[in-house]
């Protein structure tokens, strides 16, 4: 028996519009905590004798007044320091802390200026409109052998509708986090949204492409009823893909130490938005784009 999934389409749109209102509010009102790759600043690499564990470097330089401090192991006793812009003389009393922790020895210093942090983040919104150009282009080539009752670029423009909306709604939460918990927006935050991306756009595919094997299989006049079996067929697939997948995240956001921890928990939010995206918001779309050609041309 099918479960009609389709007849609650009003309830998705308004709990999706409600999500991408939110988002937008909390990413125009409270912005963005950009990291050092952004905003600039200074990273320092050092080799130690003994590498001391993350949380004694940080407690070591607590009072040096050095913003929002980014500790990240790098091989077996590297540890890369990402804070704010510091001079020479903060240099030397970070190196002389963390000297007490163990024996130790500078690798590079280097300052990040403002300039780089905004050709930065203008390569980087360059790079998720290319992405999404590409995934349009990849859906209208791989549907191209369906053109009815939508063509198949249609099934793109949907899946970029969707996309967007996968990568809207985590940079809200990330413009949350950054707000009242000062999590950074940083290079593995980008990564995260475009691993997510790739992963949402495979959900939506999976949907898309057992419509099109529905639509090719059986001749129906009824679109609606044919995307809403679509998605029974499929819901169960996209839903035991995902707990997977963030049993392991999970895993790494507790137990992966502090580089990994927001890299990880982008793709949970991601994952959990994507998913509900590509079963409640893109399949409804195919229907509603449907009914609002056919109105348009009777």
């Amino acid at each position: 028996m099918s479960l009609p999934f389709l007849k609650f389409t009003k309830v998705y749109y308004t709990f999706s519009i409600s999500l991408i209102l939110a988002a937008v509010f909390c990413v125009l009102f409270f912005g963005l905590n950009f990291g050092i790759d952004f905003s600039g600043g200074s990273i320092i690499k050092v080799e130690f004798d003994s590498r001391p564990a993350n949380d004694l470097i940080q407690k070591k330089l607590s009072n040096l007044d050095l913003g929002e401090i980014t500790i990240q192991p790098a091989g077996e006793k590297d540890v890369i320091l990402r804070i704010k812009e510091v001079g020479e003389e903060a240099r030397q009393k970070i190196i002389s802390r963390l000297n007490e922790l163990s024996s130790l020895k500078e690798l590079s210093f280097e300052n990040i200026g403002p300039a780089i942090g905004r050709e930065l983040r203008q390569k980087t919104i360059t790079l998720i409109i290319v992405s999404l150009a590409a995934l349009l282009l990849y859906i209208s080539i791989s549907f191209r052998k369906v053109s009815r009752p939508i063509s198949s670029w249609q099934y793109g423009i949907i899946s970029i509708v969707a996309l967007t909306f996968d990568v809207l709604v985590t940079i809200g939460f990330f413009a949350v986090f950054g707000k009242f918990y000062n999590v950074q927006f940083n290079i593995p935050i980008i990564t995260a949204l475009l691993t997510i991306l790739g992963y949402t756009i495979n959900d939506k595919v999976i949907v898309f492409d057992r419509v099109r094997e529905n639509l090719l299989r059986r001749a129906s006049n009824d679109f609606k009823e044919l995307v809403n079996k679509s998605l029974n067929e499929t819901i169960t697939r996209s839903f035991g893909t995902g707990t997977c997948s963030l049993l392991i995240l999970a895993f790494i956001f507790f137990m992966g130490g502090e580089t990994l921890k927001y890299f990880s928990l982008a793709l949970i939010i991601g994952i959990v938005i994507g998913t509900y995206s590509s079963l409640f918001l893109a399949a409804p779309l195919l229907v509603s784009w449907l009914k609002w050609r056919q109105k348009r041309r009777g």
